[in-house]
C-alpha cells in the first residue's frame, strides 16, 4: 500500500531531514511514528502529502511512484488521504457541521450527500448530537474529534495523523488512538506521528523509529504480538 524505496528529503542549504528511507504499510496496517524531534516525522508525513518531493528514492501507494505525479494530478491524489494535526484547524465561525463539510463542498458533493456524509462521520466519533454547536463550544478532546471526522468524511484509504494527541491528557489521548483503531478496523490504513511513547506501547501495532532521518527500527513487514 505505502511503500518509501531508498528515499531521502534534502532541504536547500544542504540539510538532509530524510536519509535512504526503507518503509512498507499493508492496506489496512496501522502503524506509530515516533523518534526525537528533528528525527524526521514530519517531512516523512508531507512527502505522502505531496507537500514535499522526495530529492531520491521513489514513494510508491499501491505500486504508483507519486512522488513523480505532476502538480495538476496532486489534488486527485490527495482525495484518497485523510489528515489530522496537532492543533485540528478549525474553522471557529462556523459549525461543527460546516467545519465536517468544507472538503466535500470543495469536491463539489450534493448538499443531499454532503449531509449524510457529515452526519455519518461525526457519529463515527460520538459527536452527532453537536453538529449546530460552534467548536468554541467544545472541550479539546471534542474538538479533536470533529477534525478526525472533517479527515474521513470522504472516506480515505489512507488516514495520516501528526501529533494528534499532542494537546490532550492522558485518558482522552486513549480516546483518540481508540478511534483510530476502528478507522484501521474497517480497511483503512493509518499512520501516526506521536511523541506518546507511554500510550504507543501500550496498542499492539508497529511501532517505527526514526532516528536522524533514517528508519532506526519497525521499517519491515510487521507480524503483531499474538
Amino acid at each position: 500500500m505505502i511503500h518509501f524505496d531508498n528515499v531521502s528529503k534534502r532541504f536547500p542549504g544542504g540539510y538532509e531531514a530524510l536519509s535512504g528511507v526503507n518503509l512498507h504499510l499493508d492496506a489496512g496496517e496501522l502503524a506509530f511514528l515516533t523518534g526525537h524531534s528533528g528525527a524526521g516525522k514530519s517531512t516523512l508525513l508531507k512527502l505522502l502529502m505531496l507537500l514535499e518531493r522526495p530529492t531520491s528514492g521513489a514513494l510508491l501507494i499501491n505500486g504508483k511512484n507519486v512522488s513523480r505525479l505532476s502538480n495538476y494530478r496532486i489534488p486527485s491524489y490527495r482525495r484518497q488521504l485523510g489528515v489530522v494535526f496537532q492543533d485540528h484547524q478549525l474553522l471557529m465561525d462556523r459549525t461543527v457541521f460546516d467545519n465536517v463539510a468544507l472538503p466535500l463542498q470543495v469536491a463539489g458533493y450534493s448538499r443531499k450527500e454532503t449531509g449524510r456524509r457529515v452526519r455519518a462521520a461525526l457519529d463515527s466519533v460520538g459527536l452527532l448530537s453537536k453538529e449546530k454547536q460552534s467548536p468554541l463550544a467544545l472541550s479539546g478532546g471534542e474538538q479533536q474529534r470533529v477534525g478526525i471526522a472533517r479527515a474521513v468524511v470522504h472516506k480515505p484509504r489512507i488516514l495520516l495523523a501528526d501529533e494528534p494527541t499532542g494537546n490532550l491528557d492522558p485518558e482522552l489521548s486513549a480516546e483518540i488512538m481508540n478511534l483510530f483503531q476502528r478507522f484501521q478496523d474497517v480497511g483503512v490504513t493509518v499512520l501516526i506521528a506521536t511523541h506518546d511513547i507511554d500510550l504507543i506501547h501500550r496498542l499492539n501495532h508497529r511501532i517505527v523509529r526514526l532516528d536522524q532521518g533514517s528508519v532506526a527500527e519497525g521499517g519491515g513487514a510487521y507480524a503483531p504480538a499474538l
